[in-house]
């Protein structure tokens, strides 16, 4: 898991676009599920890019960004897709 950037995207664009100074670069090595609706189960997710906005993420698995929750003790629960466009993730945050 290589925990970097999409192609064609810099921090200052990250923050820029979520309108969050203080968005960062987080590091994949943590628990991130995906919360199943009505079912109060989850699916673990192996994301190789998690970013960060105060306590929202946006992690990707499989191209797909999911947005989640950070909790504190820094694993990561997701409840949604947003797709594939991080532009249009970011936008949905």
């Amino acid at each position: 898991m290589n925990s970097e950037l999409p192609a064609g995207w810099t921090i200052e664009r990250m923050r820029a676009l979520s309108g969050d100074l203080s968005a960062v670069l987080l590091s994949v090595d943590r628990l991130v599920v995906l919360e199943a609706v009505g079912q109060g189960d989850y699916e673990p997710l192996r994301p190789d890019v998690i970013l960060g906005f105060h306590d929202l993420c946006l992690a990707r698995d499989d191209g797909e960004w999911f947005m989640g929750q950070l909790d504190d003790d820094g694993s990561v629960i997701c409840w949604a897709s947003y797709g594939s466009d991080l532009a249009e993730a970011i936008r949905g945050l």
